[in-house]
């Protein structure tokens, strides 16, 4: 799942390209090096979005983004971003721009490419382990999701406060083996027949002693470039299995073809098509929110 474009991978080649360059020594070229400590926020929504992606960042800095205190607790958002492999000045300024008026961007060095999602996850671990010391939760949340940023804060004020990471499970998953899936692996880069438990990369939150932990295992464990499932074989590294949420109900894959009138304000996340679609779809949450639900 993801809107980024499709890679193509030779089916004749070695293991090696199924994997990436982690650990490396990434640097930031855009930071906002004390915000996290300055604000001190219980949440901090991480949003790996591509550098191009304008309309996606502004959307939800209209959207679940703009609640910045939510049942008295703090809450920070930043777009997470790397570099484009044109090259492109004027995407540099722009983005340049954009940071410095809303002071949520974290540009990294790797380029910004659907195979180097790992390496910006890692990236995103990284950061948060080195600057959010008084965050309680942080969430990994795609920019084409819904994101019910009160349920969530609701769900996080009873939830687990230590190596605690939650989203929609996959327990069991098969390992794609057909070479034409976008997320093929063949048995020399990963030969067991199933992945360990491991949380859709569309939305998980985690505990903030957990990044380091996650970044301690990545020394041992081969990264490859299924973020999420990297994710997975991290955490089994470290004897630490994903948990699932209070009810099965919260973090939805994708929308079901009838809502109900309270749908939005039910869920914690939901895939949309479009960042269009989050604008639509968030004036019916407002609406929720103001009725009965």
């Amino acid at each position: 799942h993801t809107n980024e474009v499709q890679h193509s991978k030779t089916p004749t080649s070695s293991a090696s390209q199924y994997f990436v360059a982690y650990p490396h020594n990434y640097t930031f070229r855009l930071d906002e090096p004390i915000r996290c400590q300055q604000e001190s926020p219980f949440l901090v929504l991480m949003i790996p979005v591509a550098i191009h992606n304008r309309e996606a960042r502004d959307i939800i800095r209209n959207t679940w983004a703009k609640e910045t205190t939510v049942l008295g607790k703090v809450v920070s958002h930043f777009f997470l971003l790397g570099v484009s492999s044109e090259g492109d000045k004027l995407l540099d300024e722009q983005v340049l721009q954009e940071s410095r008026r809303h002071k949520d961007i974290l540009q990294s060095s790797f380029v910004d490419s659907y195979n180097n999602l790992t390496i910006k996850t890692m990236v995103m671990f990284e950061w948060l382990s080195s600057h959010c010391p008084n965050t309680s939760y942080a969430m990994k949340v795609d920019s084409d999701m819904f994101l019910n940023v009160q349920k969530l804060v609701d769900m996080l004020l009873k939830a687990p406060q230590h190596l605690y990471l939650t989203g929609l499970v996959a327990r069991y998953a098969a390992v794609l083996r057909d070479q034409t899936s976008k997320w093929f692996l063949p048995v020399s880069a990963f030969p067991e027949p199933t992945y360990p438990p491991y949380a859709l990369g569309l939305g998980y939150v985690f505990s903030l002693d957990l990044p380091q932990k996650i970044l301690e295992a990545s020394l041992h464990v081969k990264a490859i470039y299924i973020e999420d499932v990297y994710v997975g074989l991290c955490l089994r590294h470290i004897g630490i299995a994903p948990t699932d949420p209070p009810h099965s109900g919260l973090f939805m894959a994708m929308m079901p073809l009838s809502t109900s009138s309270c749908y939005w304000t039910s869920v914690i996340t939901t895939i949309l098509g479009s960042s269009q679609q989050l604008l639509d779809v968030w004036r019916m949450y407002e609406t929720q929110t103001q009725s009965d639900c």
